[in-house]
């Protein structure tokens, strides 16, 4: 069965704004919320198809894929969530929960009084990357250097000194948030004793301070795929913050930016270019180099009486495509005709004798635009004032 689209989902046009976004999710998820629709499955279903469109159309990058190329974004794991709008290890009542806090200052109790303490999830971290336009049509293999918290190796990431074990928080009972019934609603809010971890160390490790992290700065091997763009982003799973209480690491997201080109503009998969021509060669024609992407150069034809604005399309000469299908863009080459400069006494003459003998053939645009001058004089004739 095919999805649905995900505006329609949360009854939205495709120019609304995160206000509005936020407004619609708030309302669907409040009515088909499982603690209010219990053993009815398809209300679940509906909670879940709209946890996920707020996911994906929050988040402006993913609302860009989206915007472009619709729920195959995310398929196949071309998605920041490998695959899922969501992302790894995220829930649809997590953003929901969330959602509310923002607005009552605690969290929303999900069906189940789902436990919310404990080990936790490590945080993801994020590494900007500037890439040549050079390395960006190749494609390169970067090694980085990430500043992040890893496993104290004195606890083994417990934060407790050696022989001793984390004790279950008394106040909250292990569960990291204590519970507060409001109206229909039930509110939890964090643990103030354990800061929600559902565990107090009593005893920390000297290493760490009872943290169970300590910084260090790690050396990665990053593969930047060739056709890369400004904006883009890769995940390298596992490659964040360790979680705590032996939970799993958070996710490393590499954002890229390529630099502008001394010669080149980039447009998608189009390079472009501008290439200046020798007066005499656009008047007779002939053959120019021009520099392409690849280090390399490639000779284009010049017509006869090509003019400047013109432009030359290079087949395959652009940048390759992503999906890494084997297509490959194309370089467009403007060209803008040199006039000469410091020209000797015997080329300024041979320019005027050109110029004397030259007719209408040779400069049809100019003759065009001279005798519509002179149409308009004519029309003119009675004014009192015309030009001389």
């Amino acid at each position: 069965m095919s999805k649905r689209d995900y505006y329609d989902v949360l009854g939205v046009d495709r120019s609304a704004d995160e206000k509005a976004l936020k407004s619609a999710y708030r309302k669907l998820a409040m009515k088909y919320h499982p603690d209010q629709n219990q053993g009815d499955s398809s209300a679940e279903e509906k909670f879940k198809e709209v946890g996920e469109a707020y996911a994906v159309l929050s988040d402006p990058q993913k609302r860009a894929a989206y915007d472009r190329f619709g729920h195959a974004a995310f398929e196949n794991g071309s998605g920041p969530g490998g695959g899922s709008p969501f992302g790894q290890g995220v829930n649809p009542e997590d953003i929901f929960q969330d959602l509310f806090s923002q607005v009552f200052g605690g969290g929303f109790a999900s069906a189940g009084g789902r436990k919310r303490g404990g080990p936790q999830r490590g945080a993801d971290l994020r590494y900007d990357l500037e890439i040549t336009l050079a390395e960006a049509w190749a494609g390169k293999e970067e090694t980085i250097h990430v500043p992040q918290a890893v496993a104290c190796k004195g606890c083994e990431g417990s934060g407790c000194a050696p022989g001793y074990k984390p004790d279950t928080c008394e106040t909250c009972a292990g569960h990291g948030r204590v519970r507060a019934q409001q109206g229909f609603f039930t509110m939890e809010r964090t643990c103030h004793i354990c800061q929600g971890r559902g565990t107090v160390i009593r005893k920390p490790c000297k290493t760490c301070g009872g943290h169970g992290q300590v910084k260090e700065e790690r050396k990665l091997s990053v593969k930047i795929p060739a056709g890369v763009e400004s904006g883009m982003r890769i995940r390298l799973s596992g490659e964040g913050e360790p979680g705590t209480g032996g939970a799993p690491k958070g996710d490393l997201y590499i954002f890229v930016e390529v630099v502008d080109h001394d010669i080149f503009e980039r447009d998608g998969p189009n390079l472009y270019c501008r290439a200046p021509v020798p007066m005499t060669t656009a008047a007779l024609g002939g053959e120019i180099d021009i520099p392409t992407i690849d280090g390399g150069k490639a000779r284009v034809a010049i017509p006869e009486g090509a003019q400047t604005g013109r432009k030359l399309r290079l087949r395959g000469k652009g940048m390759p495509s992503l999906r890494g299908n084997g297509q490959t863009g194309d370089l467009y080459v403007e060209m803008f005709v040199e006039t000469p400069q410091n020209l000797t006494a015997r080329q300024k003459e041979l320019l005027r004798q050109f110029c004397d003998c030259s007719g209408a053939d040779c400069h049809p645009e100019s003759e065009g635009f001279l005798g519509k001058i002179k149409r308009f004089w004519n029309g003119h004739e009675g004014d009192e004032k015309r030009p001389s």
